[in-house]
């Protein structure tokens, strides 16, 4: 028997990734959620409508029988949804900042808004499965990680966890993404005349995604510098990462701490020492693409970060979550 799943936010760039991704699993059936009132239907080829649209309420949900409920929406949204899909049996795994943070506190300060769902904050699992595999197994609520801490974590904590970087130096994350992460609602920064031949950082020193970093890679705010940037492009995120080193040889050193951490999983590649992945490398893929430099001499350590914001960064990641939480291997449909 096929798992059932739904999609809200199915018109939204994560949204339409999840529907292509899942389109070719073949333990799943997709039904779209409908949360908006005022659009009209997609244009599809004669025959081709896509998987059925039920409405957005828990009622249709339940009628649908459906296992496991994506929510690719405004945080807003997904803590409308949650609670009562949670409460019906129905899995939920959210693709906005909802439920990443620990504190209401916290979520108030980063998110400029109130939760008022503190407890779901302290159940719902982090979904980094590099990371907290153990935890997703069997959770009913997955908070998908962004984009951005997906790629700086996955890249930062083996450094800290093995004790070779300097933290009184800090960490600087440069960090540069295309447009299709700032979602598909049209404003004037990501308009065509405005981000074409341009470049531009924003959020300087307050973006929101930090606390996601702080949170997995065991750092201080005082020890982390993080600036993001919009590339011309419509996809792909590539961070580089300075720190000092410690107890570090070389780069070979390095590159042999991602090996031990990584080897075994399916979806972090790392590069041999002294190249670098491009936005190419992963894009519409699934992986993070790892590569390193370092001077012993100064102890100037760089690693550069690849994914898709849309894949590894959302809709990937979190279908990567699907199948463990819905007991499929965790590679299906996405390599």
């Amino acid at each position: 028997m096929k798992k059932k799943v739904g999609i809200v936010g199915f018109r939204g760039y994560s949204g339409v990734e999840l529907i292509r991704i899942l389109s070719r699993h073949p333990g799943v059936e997709v039904f779209l959620m409908e949360h908006r009132q005022d659009v009209a239907p997609d244009p599809a080829p004669i025959g081709h409508d896509g998987p059925p649209v039920i409405a957005c309420s828990v009622e249709a949900a339940q009628v649908a029988t459906l296992d496991a409920v994506f929510l690719a929406t405004h945080p807003d949204v997904s803590m409308d949804l949650t609670p009562g899909l949670l409460a019906a049996g129905i899995k939920v795994i959210d693709l906005s900042g909802a439920y990443r943070l620990r504190t209401v506190e916290n979520y108030k300060r980063w998110y400029k808004e109130e939760h008022n769902q503190p407890e779901l904050l302290k159940e719902a699992v982090y979904g980094l499965p590099e990371f907290n595999r153990a935890a997703a197994n069997g959770a009913r609520l997955i908070s998908n990680p962004g984009c951005y801490p997906t790629a700086a974590n996955l890249a930062i904590r083996p450094l800290i966890d093995a004790g070779v970087v300097d933290l009184s130096a800090g960490i600087i994350c440069d960090a540069k993404s295309g447009v299709s992460g700032a979602g598909r609602k049209p404003s004037l920064k990501t308009s065509f005349c405005e981000v074409t031949e341009n470049f531009s950082a924003y959020s300087v020193l307050n973006h929101r995604h930090v606390p996601e970093v702080l949170m997995n890679s065991g750092l201080e705010e005082n020890a982390f510098s993080f600036t993001a940037q919009l590339l011309p492009l419509d996809r792909g995120i590539l961070e580089t990462i300075y720190f000092r080193g410690k107890n570090l040889s070389n780069a070979a050193a390095l590159v042999d701490i991602y090996l031990a951490r990584y080897l075994a999983e399916p979806f972090v590649r790392i590069y041999a020492a002294g190249t670098f992945p491009d936005l190419r490398a992963v894009s519409r893929t699934n992986f993070c693409d790892i590569g390193v430099a370092y001077d012993a001499a100064s102890g100037r350590g760089v690693v550069v970060s690849a994914i898709d914001n849309l894949v590894k960064g959302a809709a990937g990641q979190a279908v990567q979550n699907m199948n463990i939480v819905l007991e499929f291997p965790e590679t299906e449909s996405l390599l």
